[in-house]
């Protein structure tokens, strides 16, 4: 998967393919895998993955900022959960503002990632990053200092806005600083950082609360944010390349204001019932969803429109027409309906059904946090050489780790129980880290640089979106079990087999793409013999 030609590669890492290419304009070659090309190409060109590249010497520096701001933005999605019995019982909200705190801030930052990632293609990438690293910062302060639960809701909607505004950045900003081997390890570092974001969260929220109490320490899960941003936003003046900041005129000159209202929209209506699944009570919920793949439908037919008349729409429908971008896609969002669900129930499982504290219960997650972090770095310097069979791989891993721990919640009905789930879960993570980031990896491979901010915002969309729909579909089944047997454990058994069908799922898409990549190979096997 993300299979191009060795010369295609090369356009696309010296940047010269504009707009006008179409991905996967090839789709007899794309059965190689790309590691070969990759390598091919750089050696016959520079070194770093195409003609006429001079890689950046701040090129790591900057990544490293970016990484310390897209794991504080994702942190926020999942250090949060640990502090809602502290921030009830603080400011007073009702169970609504509580899902409205986590759901919100879903909510916002998956509505605005496609626009996101398009102004940064249009008003340059360091621009955009800057802007969106200040609103989350500014948001984090009004969050901490929250004096009601509307006004924590707000800061909250607004501050997943600012991470929405982020993320696309800095999948952009890779693409474009790095070619060939060294994109696959920056993506890889990235990996890492989702990793370790989605599940040290758990634990830094509860070492927050217990160091600065119950009654005050949640502010601290949002005032956290403040030294790094400040920090960060003056590394990035410095270390970010000037090259970050550079506007692409197509893309500036048709911002497509109807595209973004379109996609927008659909967004809220496919999302909404989603995230309030436990909130709204009743069906009719529900008729958002034929409304939201309506409103997708003409957000379609607008973009071919709007191509057609010789601009630039908010996303290039021809990226589809690879099959690394379209099923990597897929994947991702079949994935992470599976993947973010693990830590939702766990959390419930292990502080309401075990009253494990929110430090215990964070500790109980760090395998998978470790397992992931190790793994996505090995991922990223081996997804070019062995493709997409990598992730195949890892998702099996998964797999393996979520039967572990549903073995062990079966077989350990104690406060051992947490004991009992290191090593699966550890083997979990280290599946989940040859996952998210080589995954993103591949289905940005053949993409154009200038369209890299839209395209990753795309990928993170679906990814918000699965979320959402596995949360809403392995809550429904949890609770349903709960309360007809009573029995957390006997929840999460069921809660967990539904996980593992979303991730088995996934795996079925990378196999799929995988016999498609080896058919596509001796097919131009023949053609060339």
């Amino acid at each position: 998967m993300g299979q191009e030609p060795a010369a295609a590669a090369g356009r696309n890492g010296a940047d010269t393919d504009g707009p006008g290419r179409r991905p996967g304009d090839d789709p007899g070659r794309q059965g190689r895998a790309p590691g070969r090309q990759d390598a091919q190409a750089t050696g016959r060109q520079d070194g770093h993955g195409g003609e006429g590249y001079t890689p950046d010497p701040r090129r790591w520096k900057a990544l490293s900022v970016c990484l310390v701001v897209g794991f504080m933005a994702l942190l926020d999605v999942s250090i949060v959960n640990v502090a809602l019995p502290a921030i009830e019982e603080g400011l007073g909200a009702s169970e609504s503002a509580l899902s409205w705190v986590v759901s919100g801030y879903a909510l916002t930052f998956g509505l605005v990632l496609v626009p996101s990632g398009r102004i940064g293609d249009a008003l340059g990438r360091r621009t955009a990053f800057l802007a969106g690293l200040v609103l989350f910062t500014a948001a984090s302060m009004a969050c901490g200092f929250a004096q009601s639960p509307g006004w924590l809701v707000t800061a909250r909607l607004v501050q997943g806005m600012a991470g929405g505004l982020l993320n696309p950045q800095i999948s952009g900003m890779i693409q474009q600083l790095f070619r060939g081997a060294e994109r696959g390890r920056a993506f890889g570092m990235l990996g890492s950082t989702i990793g370790l974001s989605t599940a040290v969260g758990p634990l830094l929220g509860g070492l927050l609360i217990q160091g600065f109490g119950a009654d005050e320490g949640w502010r601290f899960v949002f005032f956290v944010n403040l030294p790094i941003g400040v920090v960060a936003f003056l590394l990035a003046l410095r270390l970010v390349p000037a090259a970050c900041a550079e506007r692409d005129r197509e893309h500036r000159e048709s911002l497509d204001p109807v595209g973004v209202l379109l996609l927008g929209a659909a967004v809220i209506a496919v999302m909404l019932p989603l995230v309030e699944e436990r909130q709204w009570h009743g069906q009719g919920k529900w008729l958002l969803e034929p409304v939201g793949v309506l409103l997708a439908v003409v957000f379609l037919w607008w973009e071919r429109s709007f191509k057609r008349h010789g601009r630039a729409p908010l996303v290039d429908l021809r990226l589809f027409q690879d099959r690394s971008y379209s099923l990597g896609t897929l994947l991702g969002l079949v994935y992470f309906a599976g993947f973010t669900t693990i830590f939702f129930i766990f959390t419930l499982f292990l502080q309401n059904g075990m009253r494990y504290s929110a430090l215990q219960a964070g500790l109980t997650l760090t395998p998978f946090a470790i397992g992931s972090a190790t793994s996505a770095v090995v991922g990223g310097r081996f997804i070019t050489r062995v493709g997409r069979p990598l992730i195949a791989a890892g998702l099996g891993l998964v797999l393996i780790g979520l039967a572990g721990a549903w073995l062990a919640v079966h077989e350990v009905r104690s406060d051992a129980v947490g004991w009992a789930l290191v090593a699966p879960m550890l083997c979990a993570g280290f599946g989940s880290g040859l996952v998210i980031s080589p995954n993103q990896t591949l289905a940005l491979h053949s993409v154009p640089v200038a369209q890299g901010g839209a395209a990753g915002g795309v990928i993170q969309t679906g990814q918000r979106i699965g979320s959402a729909a596995g949360i809403a579909a392995v809550g429904a089944v949890f609770f349903a079990w709960l309360a007809s047997s009573h029995d957390w454990a006997t929840a999460l058994d069921a809660g967990l087999v539904t996980a593992m069908c979303f991730v088995a799922g996934a795996l079925v898409v990378a196999l799929v793409d995988v016999a498609y990549g080896r058919r596509a190979a001796r097919q131009e096997a023949r053609r060339e013999g």
